[in-house]
């Protein structure tokens, strides 16, 4: 008889000792498959999450760093070189590294019109005050191919992006939003003048007599610009939860969108020096050195979300300023996600201590149970059968019942890891995201969809993934052939005389 069908038939024969290895291999089996399920299930949410987030990078002050330099050394900061932002040359080799697909250098500028009108939410309106009704947001591009449109932050309704020469000539062709362009009563073609507005107090000393604050000068100019193209704002689904709670952060960054003009950035070198020249009088030698030292916002699009850490790492290796450095879209999942990642964590010293516990219990059980056979393995041996057979005929019992035990386990356990991982949701332990409340979120200029730590909860679910199946069964397999080690030890000192006599 084969070694195999004999491993069968004591399977089947020792029903009770069977029983007990498949019911001790069920219950840790629970034990490392609920642990395995939250620990894919989490994985699974920072995937998708940071996906949906985009793999954007930007290189930006490090606030934090900054303030805490400035309170143990004052003195470090007396002069302006500590401000002095990353060099054009500096950003540019970033953007040659091989993980970055493609960057953009965009210049950015802000303006204030009273008849350009910008779009208000229904309910409650933005005050400006001062000089001008309505404000908006610049945002230049140096390719034609819009970050935003690309990104899937903005979608254009009609119209066409810029051309190379329209890049490179500063023609005055700008992208502006359907609310906008209603509001306006524009459409894709149309001229039109940007009253940009501003208030201006006089040079002229006061009068040490006078009594009354000084009144400012409204000043206006028109900066004529052409409607090339429409767009509309691509908003996030709310989910269930998010719907029933204060959104007012996602609707405000929504009105910024839809209020941002996108236009080449020579014109917006064009609209920034005109402002500076008839709000600010600045002289020409000014201007020569203002637009020498133009503050670029530069957005790195990287080929792969796992590329994150290593582009950080060699960019910030090139930034010469030690406050500036890499930030990436990520970084807001990783703030807000405290909670989450621990319970990550948890499952994953649950996982190495229940395969552990594993190894060893069932190493012991079935070294005894191999001791209570000792005659019928020494019988084996003294009929001539080799110690490798007897050695397989053990692994093949000890896989028969375990495979079997698994199985069940691998439809329980994700139970169990679907109902401990909902009882600790419901929990305040594991959100951390009023500790974020007062901090500075790094890379705040990168436009991209911002999460809460309702939306990740929201996505946190514990399903059948083959990830997990995989997973689970490799571990448990794993985990049983290696508690086979020592009881396979103990067949091999086995001495046929001895047990015969």
């Amino acid at each position: 008889m084969k070694f195999w069908q004999r491993a069968l038939k004591s399977v089947t024969r020792r029903k009770g000792r069977s029983f007990i290895l498949f019911l001790v291999i069920f219950i840790l089996g629970n034990v490392i498959a609920g642990a395995v399920a939250i620990q894919q299930s989490t994985e699974n949410v920072e995937k998708e999450t940071k996906k949906q987030m985009g793999s954007q990078a930007t290189v930006d002050m490090d606030y934090e760093k900054l303030e805490k330099e400035q309170q143990k050394n004052p003195e470090k900061f007396e002069g302006d070189e500590w401000a002095k932002p990353p060099s054009m040359k500096e950003l540019e080799a970033i953007g040659k590294l091989s993980y970055v697909r493609y960057y953009d250098m965009s210049i950015p500028g802000y303006i204030g019109t009273n008849k350009f009108k910008a779009y208000s939410p229904e309910e409650g309106s933005v005050s400006y005050g001062g000089a001008y009704k309505y404000g908006f947001n610049i945002k230049g591009v140096n390719r034609k191919e819009v970050v935003d449109l690309e990104e899937g932050i903005i979608k254009l309704e009609s119209g066409e992006t810029f051309t190379d020469k329209a890049i490179k000539d500063g023609e005055n062709t700008v992208l502006i939003s359907r609310e906008v362009a209603e509001a306006n009563n524009l459409s894709v073609g149309d001229q039109v003048a940007l009253d940009v507005s501003e208030q201006a107090y006089s040079e002229e000393p006061m009068e040490e007599e006078s009594e009354e604050p000084a009144t400012p000068e409204v000043l206006t100019f028109d900066f004529p610009v052409k409607v090339g193209g429409i767009f509309s704002v691509v908003k996030k689904e709310k989910t269930e939860k998010s719907k029933d709670e204060d959104n007012g952060e996602a609707e405000w960054r929504a009105m910024e969108q839809i209020n941002t003009i996108y236009m080449p950035n020579e014109l917006v070198k064009a609209l920034n020096k005109e402002q500076s020249q008839k709000f600010w009088n600045m002289s020409e030698e000014d201007l020569a050195l203002q637009e020498s030292q133009e503050y670029y916002q530069v957005t790195y699009v990287l080929k792969s979300i796992d590329d994150v850490e290593a582009f950080r790492e060699e960019a910030n290796a090139l930034i010469s300023n030690e406050y500036y450095q890499v930030f990436a879209s990520t970084d807001q999942y990783d703030q807000i996600a405290g909670g989450m990642k621990k319970l990550g964590t948890i499952s994953k010293y649950v996982v190495i201590i229940a395969a552990l516990a594993t190894i060893l219990i069932i190493s012991l059980v079935v070294l005894l149970f191999l001791r209570d056979r000792k005659h019928e393995l020494g019988i084996y041996l003294s009929l001539g059968e080799s110690r490798t057979e007897i050695i397989g005929q053990i692994i093949v019992e000890l896989l028969l019942t375990s495979i079997i035990a698994l199985v069940l386990s691998l439809i329980t356990g994700n139970l169990l890891g679907g109902a401990v991982s909902n009882s600790l949701l419901q929990t305040d332990w594991l959100n951390n995201s009023s500790d974020m409340m007062g901090g500075y979120m790094g890379g705040y200029s990168l436009n991209t969809p911002s999460v809460s730590y309702e939306d990740i909860q929201s996505a946190y679910k514990v399903t059948f993934s083959a990830g997990y199946i995989i997973s689970y069964l490799l571990l448990g397999l794993g985990t049983v052939l290696l508690s086979a080690i020592l009881p396979l030890l103990y067949i091999l000192r086995l001495n046929p005389k001895k047990i015969m006599m």
